[in-house]
């Protein structure tokens, strides 16, 4: 069975974030909050965890995972970021978007787009987020919390805990998360491509 934690939305308890980022370094998945909807997360290394992200969303080898990070410094180290594409991407950071990047050799083979050699790497601006990256003093492994069955993403803690139960081992809840996944760039070749329109405004990118 999962663990449930409720974690204040301004203030998370720092003994509650201590407990959730223990579950991770001991190979455990969470389903956490972000600005833009619920996620699911491993720490970067965790290969089982992982495999248990691909078999709850049944999702193939192309799909993009993203390394959720606490700042900017942080997304340096694993991903490729030229000049111009610099500029735009800490223009829009934190926030509801999450880039796809050539990935740095930081990077585990396994997480890369088998062909381009990129990686999803997102700065969320949620204050329960970036409690767990500072505390876990790494990027969260990550995968946006949509169900193959559902249109929609889950967006109450409690009705995950339910859906989830044996699946994941813990559940962090804050409050509602919104239904709209972050938008997606795509900045592999340089030139930003519009992936997929969610949260963030792509009209920047255009």
């Amino acid at each position: 069975m999962a663990k449930y934690f409720d974690v204040h939305p301004a203030n998370p308890q720092r003994r509650t974030i201590g407990q959730v980022v223990d579950i991770v370094r001991s190979d455990g998945l969470i389903a956490y909050p972000t600005d833009s909807c619920f996620a699911l997360g491993v720490q970067l290394g965790n290969r089982d965890g992982l495999d248990r992200i691909r078999s709850i969303r049944r999702l193939d080898d192309r799909h993009h995972f993203t390394l959720v990070c606490r700042d900017f410094a942080q997304l340096g180290q694993f991903v490729h970021v030229g000049n111009a594409v610099f500029r735009a991407v800490k223009a829009s950071t934190p926030g509801g978007y999450t880039f796809i990047l050539p990935a740095t050799k930081e990077v585990p083979r396994r997480l890369l787009h088998p062909k381009k050699k990129t990686v999803g790497v997102r700065i969320p601006d949620h204050v329960v987020t970036q409690a767990l990256l500072s505390e876990l003093g790494e990027p969260l492994l990550s995968s946006t919390l949509l169900l193959p069955d559902h249109e929609e993403p889950l967006t109450q803690g409690w009705e995950i805990k339910e859906e989830l139960d044996h699946v994941v081992d813990a559940v962090i809840d804050s409050g509602d998360c919104g239904t709209e996944p972050t938008t997606v760039i795509d900045f592999s070749d340089d030139e930003p491509v519009i992936v997929r329109r969610g949260a963030g405004d792509p009209s920047r990118f255009e």
